[in-house]
């Protein structure tokens, strides 16, 4: 059975949970109480990832950490379908694997200013945070505007949503909470409407399900 080293309010861990929803995949959560109690930071903990960071995934005798790798190894092993990690295909899964590197740099900027305003990370450049998150999402933004006026509806070309997608969902969501409103993206607004609406979907704190907020 597949556990899954878990925190509610985390994009990151989130981004796991959607997919194993969305692939069918069981797993157990074992919930790890990040804020306030800093139980990642325990001896326990970090004997799992000695990095003190959420989240990590165990599956049999695989122990996994960092969610883009936990991404990949889950759509490569349980999605029959290729959808999502499309590995017999060398020039779409470099494209995938270019935005999840841009997810995490989604990461890096929304979620670090997420951060300052919602658990207090003080230490965190907020202006600079915001800042970084605002390119990111205009890229993004006219990125999947000229995808539009191809037809397209996902991040890569095709009728369906990859892990390109899935990766830089939640913290482009959350991102408000950071301070990093999306109302000037509507390209982006467009596309997470979209995705809620994949088959499967499940909300968390923060984001709704389609036609809800």
């Amino acid at each position: 059975m597949i556990e899954l080293y878990d925190f509610e309010l985390s994009g990151n861990c989130y981004k796991l949970r959607l997919l194993m929803t969305i692939l069918g995949i069981e797993y157990t959560p074992k919930m790890i109480d990040f804020f306030p109690g800093n139980e990642h930071q325990t001896d326990e903990f970090l004997e799992i990832n000695p990095l003190g960071q959420l989240p990590v995934l165990c599956d049999g005798e695989v122990t996994l950490r960092d969610a883009q790798a936990i991404l990949t190894y889950l759509a490569t092993k349980y999605d029959e379908s290729g959808q999502w990690y499309p590995v017999t295909d060398p020039a779409r899964l470099g494209l995938v694997n270019q935005w999840l590197a841009f997810a995490d740099m989604i990461t890096s900027t929304a979620s670090a200013a997420r951060l300052h305003d919602g658990l207090f990370y003080h230490w965190i450049d907020i202006n600079k945070a915001r800042a970084g998150a605002h390119r990111l999402f205009q890229v993004l933004d006219e990125h999947l505007w000229h995808a539009e006026q191809d037809g397209e509806l996902w991040i890569l070309p095709g009728n369906n949503p990859t892990l390109a997608d899935l990766a830089c969902f939640p913290y482009t969501m959350l991102a408000s909470e950071g301070g990093v409103p999306l109302t000037d993206y509507p390209a982006i607004r467009r596309w997470t409407d979209r995705f809620k609406r994949v088959p499967g979907f499940i909300p968390m704190p923060g984001i709704f399900p389609a036609g809800t907020a």
